[in-house]
């Protein structure tokens, strides 16, 4: 209920009761009309600009972090491990000696995670840029990932073609699929061993993409729930609102 509104229903309750104590009876009526909900009070506009700029930080903190040197490597979180469809060939070579080539090939598909992080930056800019008021609104008062979850609707085929090329030059760079490659040959010397031949590129495309949206989630909790994290004064504005 607008404020215009709220006043008019209080000024015909008064000419009904009369004018004796004016204010305190005013007061009185206020106090009991429905108030707004939170975040009204904004704005259409301001929310939408404010959920835009959640985005902006969020997404590029999680580039940020994920594109650096063991970006994924070093976080558990979403480190990028052998398939589960190859864990008998994980086994099977570590038996055999051959776990550091085993090891190297993990280190190497994550660092062509790393390497293809950067290729979100203007993807993300862009789908921010085409973000509706409405949508605002309603992500606004969303889950502590709503934001992420939409964005990550939005973008992922974008993201996936973009990835794609950068993830394969990179596996060729740092040696992944000639390690990928030996260790299958390896594999097939293992007496009643049956190697699986597995896409590591798709693979790997795959396990960036839900990196890199697992880290803007974190982001985005960090936003709506730690006053710290609201980086600038329109974060504050709006998240404080909600």
């Amino acid at each position: 209920m607008s404020t215009r509104l709220r006043l008019a229903l209080a000024a015909m309750a008064l000419a009904l009761i009369g004018a004796t104590s004016v204010a305190a009876q005013l007061d009185e009526l206020l106090k009991r009309l429905p108030q707004r909900p939170a975040g009204e009070g904004l704005g259409d506009a301001r929310i939408g600009q404010g959920l835009k700029e959640a985005l902006r930080v969020g997404t590029e903190n999680a580039v940020s972090l994920t594109s650096r040197v063991d970006g994924f490597f070093a976080n558990q979180a979403i480190k990028i491990l052998m398939p589960e469809r190859l864990h008998s060939l994980d086994q099977g070579l570590r038996l055999i000696g051959y776990g550091d080539r085993v090891d190297g090939l993990v280190l190497g598909m994550n660092r062509a995670a790393e390497r293809a992080a950067p290729s979100a930056r203007k993807i993300f800019v862009d789908a921010i840029g085409e973000m509706s008021i409405e949508d605002a609104r309603q992500l606004l008062a969303g889950a502590d990932t709503a934001v992420t979850d939409y964005f990550k609707g939005k973008t992922t085929g974008r993201l996936t073609a973009a990835f794609q090329p950068v993830v394969a030059r990179t596996m060729n760079e740092v040696g992944v699929a000639r390690q990928y490659k030996d260790l299958l040959a390896q594999a097939q010397a293992i007496p009643f061993f049956r190697a699986e031949s597995y896409d590591l590129d798709r693979y790997v495309v795959g396990k960036s993409l839900d990196g890199l949206f697992h880290v803007v989630g974190e982001e985005e909790r960090k936003i709506r729930k730690n006053p710290t994290a609201r980086t600038t004064e329109l974060l504050r504005e709006v998240f404080s609102h909600r």
